[in-house]
């Protein structure tokens, strides 16, 4: 039996996230309406997939015949923002998408304001 199994496959240079939940309370402890965390202007949110960046143009190639062999594979500049980077980024650059029953965002790199990197250091033994 064979089974399908889908794949996300993000292009060029933008970066798929899984939003935060917003906040329905003030930090006071008020509740807000669900309308207040649409209107917001900036989100955060957690990088789950990245587009293999801006492509540089291939100096070596011509028109003449596409289906010839020796064509190099395409070669990109990668995008600064990583797997497991937790992001800050304009909401109204956002294209919202549902897969799998879970709502994402494709964001373009430039609409990324801010990026949080955990990295891990080793201590010194005491």
């Amino acid at each position: 039996m064979i089974r399908r199994e889908s794949n996300i496959l993000i292009v060029g240079d933008r970066v798929l996230i899984r939003p935060d939940s917003p906040t329905d309370r003030t930090p006071h402890g008020l509740y807000l309406p669900p309308s207040v965390g649409e209107k917001e202007q900036v989100q955060t949110g957690h990088i789950i997939k990245v587009g293999p960046g801006y492509p540089i143009p291939n100096p070596n190639f011509t028109d003449d015949e596409p289906w010839a062999p020796n064509r190099e594979p395409a070669r990109y500049i990668p995008l600064q923002a990583l797997v497991g980077d937790h992001a800050l980024f304009l909401r109204k650059e956002a294209i919202e998408i549902e897969f799998n029953g879970e709502q994402l965002l494709i964001v373009p790199q430039p609409a990324l304001l801010m990026l949080v990197r955990e990295e891990l250091h080793e201590e010194p033994e005491l």
